[in-house]
């Protein structure tokens, strides 16, 4: 056992790494050594960021003038999500209420940071993003998980809420689409979970930072639903603006000035070269490329989930959107962190074990990530095929 200096804060206990880093350390550790390996593990578009994008980096970056900017970020940025939000959505959306963040991660530690008391529960669906429940630990509180499968789209309803719910419940965390599934929440279902937590005197929390990555369809933002939400957005998966961390809460006015000295508090300010560069993404020309790039990943999807089905793993739910297929793969194996070692090991393709999702039958499944091209997919393809019926 290593010994540490000091001592180490309770809490790191239940604050897990992200298991399929240990995959990834040896599909490069394989690469290294001359093999080729089919990545379908990484949840990172596999795109460049767009020009216009990098262009208005580099316009600001060039004046030398790069200073921290408002905690809540720039008014101008602001004002173009809320330009945004009318534009795609139909929605109006006061730019006060508006947060740009360091990612859409620092827009969900601010909104569980003005929500959660030492002991508060957050309600989640498992499987879900690992992350948010170590988030909510971080700030003391504890993830309470509700167990969905095919049977719900992976999704929570409002009876379960309800049959989750406790008296130390504060809010519900939903993320549509979702990883690692895919699926939505259907307009209907969003506003009943949102009257029941209304009812039951708690906070809805909606992820949509896989918006814009809808195949055949636009979702609706579930800001339609009402202002006394928390909504989470990010550019980086539709936007292509990963390694920018840069994100957005939309928030109840009423919170905004909580929210605002936590901001102060934690991350001083947003990047300011990332914001300025975030200003180009609304652009016409970069969403004509956006646009392009989605019905490419469409494309990538409707080669991996008709693949994964003829080699025998079931997945049960199509996912409609993000870019991952949750697919039950206990007709190969019992356990399904095993299987993904031995299958980066012996066929050279990487995709992740459900163990990082939750506890929800996690041995039984796994997710392939469609961000490499369709070449690349239907080459994994092939090696699984030769692996599985070897």
């Amino acid at each position: 056992m290593v010994r540490l200096g000091g001592p180490v804060a309770r809490r790191m206990a239940a604050i897990e790494p992200f298991h399929v880093m240990e995959l990834m350390a040896k599909a490069r550790a394989l690469e290294a050594q001359g093999r080729d390996i089919v990545h379908m593990e990484v949840g990172e578009p596999d795109f460049p960021t767009p020009q216009p994008i990098i262009e208005a980096a580099q316009r600001f970056i060039a004046t030398g003038n790069v200073h921290y900017t408002h905690a809540l970020g720039l008014p101008q940025l602001r004002e173009a999500i809320a330009r945004f939000y009318q534009d795609r959505y139909g929605v109006a959306v006061e730019p006060e209420r508006i947060i740009v963040t360091a990612g859409a991660s620092g827009a969900l530690l601010l909104a569980l940071g003005v929500l959660i008391d030492p002991g508060s529960e957050v309600l989640m669906a498992d499987p879900g993003y690992p992350c948010n429940r170590h988030f909510v630990r971080a700030f003391e509180g504890q993830a309470l998980p509700i167990p969905v499968d095919a049977a719900t789209a992976y999704q929570p309803t409002a009876e379960l809420v309800s049959g989750h719910w406790t008296s130390r419940s504060r809010a519900l965390l939903v993320a549509t689409p979702a990883n690692p599934t895919g699926t939505l929440i259907e307009p209907a279902q969003l506003a009943a979970l949102h009257k029941t937590v209304t009812r039951l005197g708690g906070a809805l929390l909606v992820d949509e930072i896989y918006h814009g990555l809808t195949y055949g369809f636009d979702a609706e933002t579930a800001l339609a639903a009402g202002n006394d939400l928390f909504v989470i957005n990010s550019f980086s998966k539709y936007f292509g603006m990963t390694g920018w961390r840069l994100g957005w809460l939309v928030a109840p006015r009423a919170y905004v000035r909580e929210i605002e000295k936590l901001a102060q508090n934690l991350f001083i300010s947003p990047s300011a070269p990332a914001q300025y560069a975030a200003l180009a993404a609304f652009d016409k020309e970069t969403i004509e490329i956006l646009e392009a790039r989605r019905d490419e990943f469409r494309q990538r999807r409707d080669i991996l989930l008709p693949g994964l089905r003829a080699l025998d793993f079931t997945v049960a739910t199509e996912p409609s959107g993000a870019f991952y297929v949750y697919a039950d793969s206990s007709r190969h194996a019992d356990d399904s962190f095993a299987f993904a070692d031995r299958l980066v090991t012996a066929a050279g393709v990487a995709a992740t074990p459900g163990r990082d999702f939750g506890g929800h039958a996690p041995e039984r499944h796994m997710r392939f990530a469609y961000t490499t091209g369709k070449e690349r997919i239907e080459e994994g393809l092939r090696r699984m095929e030769k692996f599985l019926r070897a």
